[in-house]
């Protein structure tokens, strides 16, 4: 299992801000290319004019993770000219809780050694071993991140208590592939709250639906425009206004959560939605319940949609759904509507 873990890694790297305050991309390996160096740069807060602080971002650009921890240089160390730097990972997996530990170790080496040499001594040892092993600064291995708990680290709870009802929307969105923009003007707030949607669609497991940090660059934006559904995080209040980007807008500080015109039709909610809708406030709002258990509970009764859809795949012919095929069971036109857009995420329908 270590073998193919530790090659989920990509690369490592080095981003310092110097006594003049400049910020410059001093070191990496193997390689990273001109463009995802750019976008690297601009998540890393030592970039940015503001003052805030980010000590943890992570990230996604063409369909590579990134993992940026930020460090405060406190004299004395052996990097003299250096105020604050941040050590980038890029790997191909997403689980936050892994790569911040794996940063907080190369970023204590660094300060130590004042040298990227064992930083790379320490990453390759990861990707080789699944580990590396320091008694001053720390051990990492790989065994102790499982990938289920990087999925299950988030809360749906929390999720159901900002936004209750509404949550049903944001459940229909995901089960049927649509383009989600969230708006926070923290990333920490756009971190917690896009990790855990996916789970709303656990029968999938894809986390590669998630961009939590993302800016309004012609660049950034090109890549996000070719992945056909997402979960989109903007700290830019001005998303709001780029309506081509999303088929829901969530502005998460106001808790408001916005269909588009041309996603409505599609979006259209009936009484199934209205009892998934309270299956899923009664069992986020039962004490009792844990988090794994609510996401359970969810995942329970979209199995049960899944199957009753493929049962009505199997009755047609090369078992595609087709709008006919639907009609002739005299659904309620909300559920018909829901049910072949849904086949249509699920590639069960006769195109």
């Amino acid at each position: 299992m270590a073998a193919t873990e530790t090659q989920l890694m990509s690369s490592v790297a080095l981003i310092e801000k110097d006594m003049n305050g400049d910020t410059l991309w001093v070191w990496c390996y193997p390689s990273v290319g001109s463009d995802f160096r750019q976008v690297l740069l601009s998540k890393c807060c030592l970039t940015q004019d503001s003052r805030d602080f980010h000590t943890f971002v992570f990230g996604q650009y063409c369909r590579t993770w990134f993992y940026i921890t930020t460090v405060e240089v406190q004299e004395p160390t052996a990097l003299s000219k250096v105020t604050h730097f941040s050590v980038v990972i890029t790997a191909k997996d997403f689980n936050p809780e892994k790569y911040a530990a794996l940063n907080r170790v190369l970023g204590r080496m660094y300060i130590k050694h004042g040298s990227p040499v064992k930083m790379m001594e320490a990453y390759v040892s990861v990707l080789t071993k699944g580990l590396c092993q320091s008694d001053e600064n720390g051990s990492f291995l790989i065994k102790d991140y499982d990938i289920r708990k990087a999925y299950l680290a988030g809360s749906i709870k929390d999720v159901v208590s900002q936004f209750g009802m509404e949550t049903i929307i944001l459940y229909t969105a995901l089960m049927l592939k649509k383009r989600i923009v969230v708006h926070h003007p923290r990333v920490e707030a756009l971190l917690e709250f896009t990790r855990v949607l996916p789970t709303l669609t656990w029968h999938r497991k894809d986390w590669s639906i998630v961009h939590p940090y993302v800016h309004l660059t012609d660049t950034e934006i090109e890549v996000l425009k070719k992945c056909p559904g997402y979960v989109a995080g903007f700290v830019d209040p001005e998303v709001s206004n780029r309506p081509d980007l999303f088929d829901v807008y969530v502005n998460l500080p106001e808790r408001v959560i916005q269909v588009t015109q041309n996603a409505k039709e599609a979006m259209a909610m009936g009484k199934l939605h209205k009892d998934i809708g309270h299956l899923i406030m009664q069992s986020a709002e039962d004490p009792e319940r844990s988090e794994s258990q609510v996401i359970m509970d969810i995942s329970v009764k979209t199995k049960e949609i899944l199957t009753n859809l493929v049962g009505l795949a199997d009755e047609c012919e090369d078992s595609k759904i087709t709008l006919e095929g639907l009609k002739r069971h005299h659904f309620p036109p909300v559920t018909e509507n829901f049910l072949f857009h849904l086949a249509a995420a699920e590639q069960l329908l006769r195109i």
